[in-house]
């Protein structure tokens, strides 16, 4: 399961953002937003697997993020051209929605 959470992040276009819970839901279980979580509070490999794309169902990035913090999130994706208002993402405008993981 964890390499089908990671290689999901591959396909996520620059400029765009999901939520853990699409992730949890492309795997075949919306119960699994936690799980995905912890996978990506583990990721291997920072620089292939872009983690600091998923955000909550809030649009919020994470307080926690493992690779530098609330502003490593922030800058990582102020980089790809995503706003970032009060720690927040425009789920509307910048969602990236993809039905599974096949």
């Amino acid at each position: 399961m964890k390499q089908r959470v990671y290689n999901f992040l591959l396909n996520i276009p620059n400029g765009k953002v999901v939520t853990y819970g699409e992730i949890a839901n492309a795997l075949g279980n919306k119960n699994l937003a936690r799980v995905v979580g912890n996978i990506l509070h583990n990721n291997p490999n920072p620089q292939k697997y872009p983690c600091y794309k998923v955000v909550n169902i809030k649009g919020e990035i994470s307080k926690n993020f493992a690779f530098g913090g609330l502003s490593g999130q922030k800058e990582k994706l102020k980089a790809e051209g995503i706003e970032v208002i009060d720690n927040k993402v425009d789920l509307k405008k910048y969602g990236y929605k993809k039905k599974s993981l096949n």
